[in-house]
C-alpha cells in the first residue's frame, strides 16, 4: 500500500523560452524535474508577441512524461500549474483557442487601454496596454460578432487541458485583468467593457482543486492514481514562493536584466504611479516593485566574465563615495517615478573594478531605496533577503547589498518558479490552507 511520504506534488512552470516540471516530496524535497524548450514569440508587427498554445501544450506533456519515468516510485497526487502574468488567449468553450495568444510583454492593445483608462481605478493594476484586460478587449473586438468566447490566462489553459474543463482562473493571474483580490470579485466596470459573449473565468484561491487529471492523459503520461489539478499563480509569485517568502517581512529580490523587489506584508498596498500592486499570497500579501536598474546596465560596460575576475578584486566592506544611479537609458519607474531621469555614472574611475564596484553599489543603493519606498507606502521593512537571478551568486554584490540594507542577504536556496508551484500544489494538498476557493465571482 502506497504511504504519504511516497507521494510527489508536480509543479510546471510556462516560461517565455520554456517549459518545465519539478517534483516534490511531502517534506518539500526535490524528486525528479524535467525541461523542455518553447519557439520564441512571434512579431507580427513592432510592439506585438504572440505564440500558438498548442506549442504550450506539447512541451507540457513533453516535460509531465519526463517527469513521470523519473518520479522513482512517488506518486503524483496534484498539479499546479505557474505562467508569465498577461500572457491571455480567448477560447471555445470546449478550449479551443480562436487564435494565438498575446504574451505578456504584447503591447498592441493601446486603444483599449484608453478605454480602461477612462473606467478604472487609478491604482488599478489592470491599466496599461499590456495588462490582461486590454488583451481580452483587444481580442474579442477581432471576432465576429455574437461570437461565444472565454478569456483565459495561460495558466488556466493548460489546467484545463490537464483537467478536461475550462473556465477557471486564480487571484494571482486574474489580477491585472481585472480581479479585486481584496474583495474576492470582479468589478462590475470589467465585464461592462466587454461584449457580453465574452466570459470572464471564475477565479480560484491558488491551489484550490480545479479537478482531476484526466484518465486519457495519465494513461499517455504514465501516471497512476488519482491525481488533483489545481489553481495555480503567476510565474514572478510561484518564484517568491520558492525562494522562502513566508512571512510579513520576508523580502525576494531579483537580480537579472532588471531589479524587481518584492516583500511580504499584512495588507495589500497598490500605488500604479510607481508600479507597486500586490498579489494576494494565502491569508498575506506579496508587495513588489520594479526598477529599470539591474544586470542589463552592468552587461553595457562589462561581460559577465569581466564581472566575475573584477569582482573578486572587491573589498564591499569599503565604500567608493561614487553615488551612481546605474540605469539603461532615460527613465525610471521605481522607486523614483521619474521618465526623464537619466543615468548617473560620473565620475568614472581609472580602474575597472573600482567602476564596477560603484554600478554595483549603485543598484544597491537602488535596492534599499526600493524596500523603504515600499516601507514608505505602508509594508513592512525586511528582516531578511532572499536573492534570485545571476546575480545573487556575486560574493561581493551580496556583501554590498547587505551593508546597505542591514539585514541578511543570501542567495534563495530555490530558485525555479516551477519549484514554487510544486511547494504551493504540496502544501494546499497536504493542509488545505491554501486551498480555499474565493467567493462566487
Amino acid at each position: 500500500m502506497e504511504s504519504a511520504s511516497d507521494a510527489a506534488f508536480i509543479g510546471l512552470d510556462l516560461g517565455t523560452s520554456g517549459c518545465r516540471a519539478i517534483a516534490v516530496d511531502t517534506r518539500g524535497q526535490e524528486i525528479a524535474q524535467a525541461r523542455a524548450g518553447l519557439p520564441a514569440p512571434e512579431s507580427p508587427a513592432p510592439g506585438h508577441q504572440e505564440q500558438d498554445p498548442e506549442l504550450w501544450w506539447t512541451a507540457a506533456q513533453e516535460v509531465l512524461g519526463t517527469l513521470a519515468e523519473a518520479l522513482r516510485g512517488h506518486a503524483p497526487r496534484a498539479i499546479c500549474v505557474d505562467a508569465t502574468s498577461a500572457t491571455l488567449l480567448l477560447a471555445e468553450p470546449s478550449g479551443q483557442p480562436l487564435g494565438p495568444a498575446l504574451m505578456y510583454s504584447d503591447q498592441r492593445a493601446t486603444e483599449a487601454a484608453r478605454r480602461v483608462a477612462e473606467v478604472a481605478p487609478p491604482d488599478s493594476p489592470a491599466r496599461g496596454p499590456s495588462a490582461g484586460l486590454a488583451k481580452v478587449m483587444a481580442l474579442a473586438d477581432r471576432l465576429r460578432p455574437g461570437t461565444s468566447a472565454m478569456a483565459l490566462h495561460q495558466a488556466d489553459w493548460i489546467a484545463g487541458k490537464l483537467c478536461g474543463g475550462f473556465g477557471e482562473s486564480d487571484w494571482n493571474n486574474a489580477l491585472k485583468t481585472g480581479f479585486d483580490p481584496i474583495r474576492l470579485s470582479w468589478p462590475s466596470w470589467v465585464p461592462e467593457l466587454l461584449p457580453r459573449e465574452i466570459q470572464l473565468p471564475r477565479v480560484r484561491a491558488p491551489g484550490a482543486q480545479l479537478g482531476l487529471l484526466t484518465p486519457e492523459l495519465a494513461e499517455s503520461l504514465g501516471m497512476q492514481g488519482r491525481i488533483e489539478v489545481l489553481a495555480g499563480t503567476t510565474d514572478s509569485t510561484a518564484a517568491a514562493i520558492a525562494a522562502g517568502a513566508a512571512r510579513p517581512g520576508d523580502a525576494v529580490t531579483s537580480l537579472g536584466s532588471t531589479l524587481v523587489v518584492k516583500i511580504v506584508a499584512d495588507r495589500p498596498i497598490v500605488a500604479s504611479r510607481y508600479g507597486v500592486y500586490s498579489h494576494r499570497l494565502g491569508d498575506a500579501w506579496l508587495v513588489g516593485g520594479a526598477s529599470n536598474s539591474g544586470g542589463a546596465v552592468l552587461r553595457q560596460h562589462f561581460t559577465d566574465d569581466e564581472i566575475r575576475a573584477l569582482s573578486a578584486a572587491i573589498d564591499p566592506s569599503t565604500e567608493t563615495g561614487l553615488g551612481y544611479y546605474p540605469l539603461p537609458g532615460t527613465g525610471e519607474r521605481f522607486p523614483r517615478h521619474d521618465p526623464g531621469l537619466k543615468p548617473a555614472l560620473a565620475p568614472r574611475p581609472e580602474t575597472p573594478d573600482q567602476f564596477l564596484q560603484g554600478l554595483l553599489e549603485g543598484i544597491a543603493a537602488i535596492e534599499a531605496e526600493g524596500y523603504a519606498k515600499l516601507a514608505e507606502l505602508g509594508a513592512p521593512a525586511p528582516t531578511q533577503v532572499a536573492s534570485l537571478g545571476g546575480g545573487s551568486l556575486n560574493d561581493a554584490w551580496t556583501g554590498i547589498r547587505a551593508r546597505l540594507l542591514g539585514v541578511p542577504v543570501m542567495a534563495a536556496a530555490h530558485q525555479e518558479a516551477a519549484y514554487g508551484a510544486a511547494l504551493l500544489a504540496m502544501r494546499a494538498r497536504g493542509t488545505g490552507a491554501l486551498a480555499r476557493a474565493s467567493h462566487p465571482s
